[in-house]
């Protein structure tokens, strides 16, 4: 497979929706607060992705069924006060490498065109290296409108601090490139271990820009849920290193 494959599991008719984007990252906060708006509001998965700048690799999940590394499209119709559609990405993986994020963050956009996007939303994580007790959320965004609207809700902004890395900066680049305005939201996280009250913040905010409610009270559940999933993944991960370094014609006894 030499491209991002988009399978598309049902035809949807959506009206210039907002694209928000929540891959894995720093705290899993951006993943965390997406998760838990599909689940809270019954989000239909339309689309899933796959890649070969994905980590190779496969969860064993229950009862030893295996679960591939992929990214998902959903969509929400009439949410809120002003009847917004949203489209949104998650998955349990981003691209391993700076040329494969780029690949992968062009191709989701240039999928996404037929929809007509009005504008997009990344979240994510924003690293302290230390507990936080109450988590700020920090906000940048590709004009000075979206930034104007940051404001009018509390959020801080970001200036002159280091970069936004990943998918959350790449597809407000490119989409700005495609005529697209975006603004990305940070989450205050330590970084160690998966933050359900950065997500909760961040969703807070979240919904009193788009104007809609959600009720966030099994967040700290997906949060436990979540942080299995990662404890599997970077043990394979580990395990991939382990083999990597291994000297060549060692027997190393494993099933791959």
């Amino acid at each position: 497979m030499k491209y991002t494959e988009i399978n598309v599991l049902e035809e949807i008719e959506v009206i210039n929706p907002i694209f928000i984007e929540a891959l894995p990252g720093l705290g899993h906060v951006g993943k965390l607060a997406a998760d838990h708006l599909i689940d809270e509001l019954e989000a239909v998965k339309f689309a899933e992705i796959y890649s070969p700048s994905f980590p190779p690799q496969v969860f064993v999940g229950n009862e030893g069924i295996i679960e591939s590394m992929i990214n998902e499209l959903y969509y929400i119709k009439d949410l809120g006060e002003d009847n917004l559609d949203i489209i949104l990405l998650v998955g349990n993986t981003q691209g391993l490498s700076p040329e494969a994020q780029y690949m992968l963050c062009k191709d989701i956009l240039e999928f996404l065109e037929k929809f007509e996007i009005s504008s997009i939303y990344t979240l994510g994580g924003l690293p302290t290296g230390k507990p936080v007790e109450d988590p700020q959320i920090f906000g940048a965004a590709t004009c000075e409108e979206n930034i104007k609207k940051l404001e009018e809700v509390g959020i801080n902004i970001r200036s002159n601090d280091g970069g936004i890395v990943g998918a959350s900066g790449l597809f407000l680049s490119i989409g700005k490139r495609k005529g697209l305005e975006g603004s990305c939201l940070m989450g205050e996280t330590s970084g160690y271990f998966i933050d359900a009250e950065a997500a909760e913040a961040m969703l807070n905010k979240l919904t009193e820009l788009l104007k809609f409610d959600v009720n966030t009270d099994k967040l700290d559940e997906k949060a436990k849920e979540i942080r299995e999933m990662l404890e599997k993944a970077q043990k394979m991960e580990q395990e991939l290193l382990n083999r990597s370094s291994a000297s060549e014609g060692d027997d190393l006894r494993y099933i791959g």
